[in-house]
């Protein structure tokens, strides 16, 4: 198992490999298939639970080149992204990043992601779009299909990398190592930062991978809920970042680990969570909804907003710590059926087994109990209200 959720089954063909897979290997990482990539699980001198703790304690760093790295270049960029998600890019400022999603038609969910504008213009031009590894090569295709002439759309995957740095010594790390002053990023912004050279904040503008030769665009966003910034790098300088990461005190961390913490702070993972069948409403993306411009989805999501009584994603907290909650299985409310436990696991900050599941309003009262068929017994969970674990 990846972590504490279920893994993506194995795909046809060859694993695709990040600029780091040599050193995964020399760290001793246990590499498994995840979504087309072949990626550390866990390293061998660590394992998932220490991994976790250096997160949530000191400083811990993750390969997630396998996130999608799009560009999108160009007057129509944001109008595009307008359209295709809830989150107006036309009043974006320069250096701002938003968690969003893509929706279908009927408002389903069909990947969530990150964008960042990058320009430094009075109109926005250019924007970093990053969304998950399963469903990146379809975005880009429904992008491609939906620009206008002036938008130009690349996939740097291959070309470029990314290293999430996360943990409460991360600023502290990263100021240590390279010449910059993290003061002025502020929580969902961004910035290019040089490589080389005397200490100095961030800045914008310039085309995404020309400014890669000699800068680092480095994010405040994060997948764990600590202090913690994303590096994206030209490929060539990944190994080099790396290594002075690992030798600054960094823990190398798998995706176990990446799994572990975002269920603690009650994240959604694309796949296992949603894979088109949960509008945002459902998974409680509701702060992240801009109905003040039209979008794909927006009139089906009015009428679900409407309606009302539709299930939301909700999280549970078990007592018995040999009770562990795992995908799929039945979730009861006196005796009857409610819904299934989407994501599961034993929480290692708080040693008890975690849920997150959708359920209907009579299931989601916090302090309701309700039973988890599990193997032929049935255990009891609390709702509880999010995150399980806040940060330090």
């Amino acid at each position: 198992m990846i972590g504490i959720t279920e893994p993506p089954p194995r795909p046809q063909g060859p694993l695709l490999r990040t600029p780091l897979f040599a050193l995964h290997q020399a760290q001793g990482g246990h590499l498994v298939p995840f979504h087309g990539w072949e990626l550390p699980l866990y390293y061998s001198g660590t394992g998932i639970l220490r991994e976790h703790e250096a997160v949530r304690r000191d400083v811990g760093v993750f390969d997630v080149s396998h996130m999608g790295i799009l560009t999108l270049e160009g007057p129509g960029s944001a109008e595009l992204l307008s359209r295709r998600t809830p989150s107006n890019a036309l009043r974006g400022r320069p250096g701002q990043a938003r968690y969003t999603c893509l929706l279908d038609p009927e408002a389903h969910l069909v990947d969530d992601a990150l964008w960042m504008r990058t320009d430094d213009r009075s109109d926005p031009t250019n924007f970093l779009l990053v969304p998950n590894a399963g469903t990146a090569s379809r975005i880009f295709e429904v992008l491609l299909q939906h620009r206008g002439r002036s938008c130009e759309i690349k996939q740097h995957n291959g070309a470029a990398g990314i290293l999430a740095v996360q943990g409460p010594r991360s600023r502290e790390l990263l100021e240590s190592l390279f010449p910059w002053d993290l003061s002025g990023l502020l929580p969902y912004t961004g910035a290019f930062f040089p490589l080389s050279g005397t200490r100095s904040g961030g800045a914008y503008g310039g085309a995404f991978a020309v400014r890669l030769r000699d800068h680092a665009l480095v994010s405040r966003t994060g997948y764990t809920g600590e202090l913690g910034y994303e590096l994206f790098l030209e490929a060539s300088r990944m190994p080099e970042v790396f290594g002075a990461l690992l030798r600054g005190g960094a823990t190398a961390c798998g995706l176990g680990a990446r799994d572990t913490l975002r269920m603690e702070k009650g994240y959604l993972l694309s796949g296992v969570d949603f894979h088109g069948d949960r509008t945002p409403l459902e998974a409680g993306l509701d702060r992240f909804l801009e109905f003040d411009h039209r979008f794909v989805g927006r009139e089906a999501l009015e009428r679900q907003k409407t309606a009302g009584g539709y299930s939301l994603w909700t999280g549970l907290l078990g007592e018995d710590p040999t009770a562990i909650p795992r995908h799929g299985m039945p979730l009861l409310l006196e005796g009857k059926p409610v819904g299934v436990v989407s994501s599961g696991g034993q929480s290692p900050t708080l040693k008890k087994g975690i849920a997150l599941a959708y359920l209907p309003p009579e299931a989601r009262t916090p302090g309701n109990s309700l039973g988890l068929s599990l193997r032929g017994r049935e255990a009891t969970l609390q709702v509880v209200r999010l995150p399980f674990v806040r940060a330090r």
